[in-house]
């Protein structure tokens, strides 16, 4: 995970989920003394194992926060929308807190100690969070970050990383223009370095050089930049450096060897062996809690359809390598629905997905019989949604690189569901494709883990589906 926030360019995010951790456990401390003050006796008997309830009642808040996207690196939201989340959150958190208590009896601290930790946490959280969300953008604490060159290449840093929260990593000291180039960034960002490239890191405090010249052929200063790593100061491309500050891989920049000699594509066999592991463990758990809703939309189904009308929907999808294999879903169209045989992209308002489909899609209970598929092996988990064959052969061969997303099993839930909204067009799949080559390429357990949690806040705030 450490490796996964540092690609990120969200450090910070790392030491947020630290310390508001590290809080809730003191807060559980508090509330402990806080109800029983003048009661030693009773402090006493509920001390014992009193720190493993503490970290057992702070993982689960952090985890509830994070599953309602309070810890994503770009979070766009007002101070009325952050309130709003960690107040579900907390919501959550505490019936789920309350539950292990009852199943594991040994760990139960009792309602008022729970409560008190409740409402003494919530705004310490809060306002924990502004102060740091503000410091956080103090520019004394970003990397210092210099781009060498100045041409088209190199002001695409400007162009796509207007906002403050594409920047919050980072502060841009400025652009080095390389000989021959054409100016295309602001001038007033263009500096001049008049000395050795290591002598002006040093005095400008350069944490990392992004080398994004339009012509590398001859013109990097390789000793400078070899002097620069020598003292420390990370010399990265433009490729990398936007795949770790977006979370995507910029496709109009990449060439073949960028791909070949760039770290990632882990398929080692432990790797796949703990990617199946979490796969089948948290399938059968997903299946377990969510049977009553399954139950529910077989039921729903069939009284709106009436006897005869199929439950179930299978379709073709394209899976790892390019195999295909048939997708189970609830029904949730018409059965007439592509009566023609043409392939068509759900859009917006879609007549022809019924009144229990449309209510089935918006909370995803649709999907849930793909549970299925991940036991089966034919899907995993986390990974790139699978398209159906007539679609993938039109956009292989229309977007570069698109094959590339069948390098792994294709997910129930994945990296670009959460960064981009339902797609139905060809610029839509160009765009998905981004995301989907960037957890291609950086896949691990933990990065599985976050996307399965943050997968939550879609279900709760209902983005996306269609």
């Amino acid at each position: 995970m450490i490796r996964f926030l540092r690609e990120q360019g969200a450090r910070w995010l790392l030491l947020l989920a630290g310390c508001e951790f590290t809080l809730l456990v003191l807060t559980m401390i508090v509330a402990l003394h806080v109800r029983y003050w003048n009661e030693p006796g009773s402090i006493a008997l509920h001390s014992e194992y009193l720190f493993v309830r503490a970290l057992l009642f702070a993982g689960v808040l952090i985890g509830a926060m994070a599953a309602l996207g309070l810890y994503q690196p770009r979070l766009r939201e007002s101070w009325f929308g952050m309130f709003a989340r960690q107040l579900v959150g907390f919501v959550f958190g505490w019936i789920a807190v309350a539950m292990l208590y009852y199943v594991i009896p040994q760990l139960y601290i009792g309602r008022g100690v729970l409560g008190l930790a409740m409402l003494i946490g919530f705004p310490t959280l809060l306002v924990f969070r502004a102060v740091f969300m503000r410091l956080v953008d103090v520019e004394a604490l970003k990397r210092r970050v210099l781009v060498i060159g100045s041409g088209r290449r190199a002001a695409m840093v400007t162009q796509r990383m207007r906002r403050r929260v594409d920047r919050r990593g980072f502060n841009l000291v400025g652009f080095m223009p390389m000989p021959g180039e054409t100016l295309a960034v602001p001038e007033n960002e263009v500096v001049d370095v008049g000395e050795s490239l290591a002598a002006y890191a040093q005095r400008m405090g350069i944490n990392e050089i992004v080398v994004g010249p339009d012509d590398r052929r001859g013109q990097l200063p390789m000793e400078q930049l070899l002097e620069c790593r020598q003292l420390g100061i990370a010399v990265i491309d433009l490729i990398t450096f936007f795949e770790r500050e977006l979370g995507k891989v910029k496709l109009g920049l990449i060439e073949p060897s960028w791909l070949v000699f760039s770290a990632g594509f882990d398929a080692t066999p432990l790797r796949r062996f703990s990617k199946r592991a979490f796969d089948v463990v948290t399938a059968l758990i997903v299946l377990l809690l969510s049977w009553p809703l399954m139950l529910g939309a077989v039921i729903a189904i069939r009284l709106e359809s009436g006897r005869g009308a199929p439950i179930l929907y299978r379709q073709e999808r394209v899976g790892e390598r390019g195999r295909p294999f048939p997708l189970i879903k609830f029904r949730s169209m018409r059965t007439d629905a592509e009566k023609d045989g043409v392939a068509r992209w759900a859009t917006a308002g879609d007549d022809r997905v019924t009144r229990v489909g449309r209510f089935i899609r918006k909370v995803r209970i649709d999907e849930l019989p793909q549970l299925w598929n991940v036991l089966r092996g034919d899907m995993s988990l986390i990974g790139p949604r699978p398209e159906r064959p007539q679609f993938v052969a039109e956009l292989a061969q229309k977007i570069r690189y698109y094959e590339l997303r069948h390098c792994v099993k294709p997910g129930l839930a994945g990296w670009a569901q959460l960064n981009y909204p339902y797609g139905a067009t060809e610029e839509d799949a160009a765009e998905k494709l981004k995301y989907d080559i960037f957890y291609v390429k950086n896949h691990n357990l933990m990065l599985d883990l976050m996307i399965l949690i943050q997968t939550v806040e879609i279900v709760i705030f209902r983005r996306g589906a269609r």
